[in-house]
């Protein structure tokens, strides 16, 4: 089953990169949204998080706000990503 992770991000956000980075680590494929280049994908993430903080993490429905790696790594799991 393909699960799906969308990270939305901007170009000057360490913890953006950081959240990539990581991804990218655990072999682990993402969709990246920036909210910078497109003003819906920003109204997506305000919509789904609650809040104006990026990273927001979507991994298959359950929304992570930030680089929170505990969190990342739970969610990971439980859905058979890693």
């Amino acid at each position: 089953m393909d699960s799906k992770i969308t990270i939305y991000s901007a170009d000057w956000c360490a913890f953006c990169h950081a959240a990539k980075d990581y991804m990218d680590k655990l072999g682990v494929k993402y969709t990246e949204k920036n909210v910078e280049e497109d003003v819906a994908f920003a109204q997506e993430a305000v919509q789904k998080s609650g809040q104006t903080g990026i990273p927001v993490i979507d991994i298959d429905g359950k929304v992570i706000i930030g680089f929170d790696r505990p969190k990342i790594d739970t969610e990971l799991k439980a859905k058979k990503l890693v």
